[in-house]
């Protein structure tokens, strides 16, 4: 028996320049599964996405899944995809084992955090406040340059990806600072230097809904290495408590030990795997 990819919907341009497509995983002419193929984005449209592959409980254990990722390959080949990435739920061993197989390769983790019923307190000689609007603004124009170069690869010009950098920020803060669900927390010092910066926001968590996320964290280079990384992960915590939330995300890359070693000292868990395969 043969298993194939058959489409479900004819293909989806949308209008920030990704496409996308769900498919029906068959064994001949017998539905057995579906997945959904996508470009990642518009700054980056040769990266391709596998999303929601699923095979129903009688078929699984038999190979289906492998086949159907594979073929699923060939499709985003066609769509003049390079690489491949996906997200794995972080407690689906088998598709675990499946993506390792395959050759995907963890590039990070999007993990989870149960929040307190009370904020946590703060470690002295910091305290956290709003961005003003001048200070929103130099943050963000810092945020776009730091992604822009993020996204340069071969066969991207440096100012292709600022426009890709702008276009994403646009549609993440389409009000800037005003952005609802959103906070743009400054760590100061008692003498008034800022020793780092946090965005908060919202994002859709598979099974969880919208939840607080961590976007961005950064400690100023001059005061890193002193534990103001904790302070502001702590202020993240205030920030979704705040907004009423129980629980807080982020995405922590698999490489970035420190960052991987201070979240589960907080409370982190995993709650997806990212993982990425290179297509030749």
């Amino acid at each position: 028996m043969t298993t194939t990819l058959r489409p479900a919907q004819p293909l989806q341009q949308h209008s920030d320049g990704t496409r996308s497509r769900t498919y029906e995983v068959r064994v001949n002419s017998r539905h057995v599964g579906s997945l959904e193929l996508a470009t990642r984005s518009a700054a980056q449209p040769e990266v391709g996405v596998i999303r929601g592959l699923r095979i129903d409980e009688p078929d699984r254990r038999r190979g289906r899944g492998t086949v159907a990722a594979l073929a699923a390959e060939e499709v985003l080949r066609s769509w003049r995809c390079t690489s491949i990435a996906v997200s794995v739920p972080a407690d689906a061993a088998p598709a675990l084992r499946m993506a390792e197989a395959l050759g995907y390769r963890v590039t990070g983790r999007v993990q989870v955090k149960e929040l307190p019923a009370a904020p946590p307190a703060l470690p002295p000689g910091g305290s956290g406040r709003a961005m003003t609007r001048t200070e929103y603004d130099a943050w963000q124009e810092r945020a776009v340059l730091e992604y822009a170069d993020h996204l340069i690869r071969p066969g991207t010009t440096a100012d292709q990806a600022l426009a890709a950098s702008r276009a994403e920020h646009a549609v993440l803060l389409p009000a800037g600072r005003d952005t609802p669900g959103s906070a743009f927390l400054l760590l100061q010092a008692p003498d008034g230097a800022i020793l780092g910066t946090l965005w908060v926001g919202e994002r859709d968590l598979p099974g969880l809904g919208p939840a607080p996320y961590v976007w961005d964290v950064a400690v100023a280079p001059e005061h890193r290495r002193r534990g103001h990384g904790r302070t502001l992960m702590l202020l993240a915590e205030h920030a979704a408590l705040a907004a009423g939330a129980r629980r807080l995300g982020l995405h922590v890359h698999e490489d970035n030990t420190p960052a991987r070693r201070l979240y589960a000292s907080l409370g982190y868990r995993d709650f997806m795997v990212n993982a990425a395969k290179q297509l030749t």
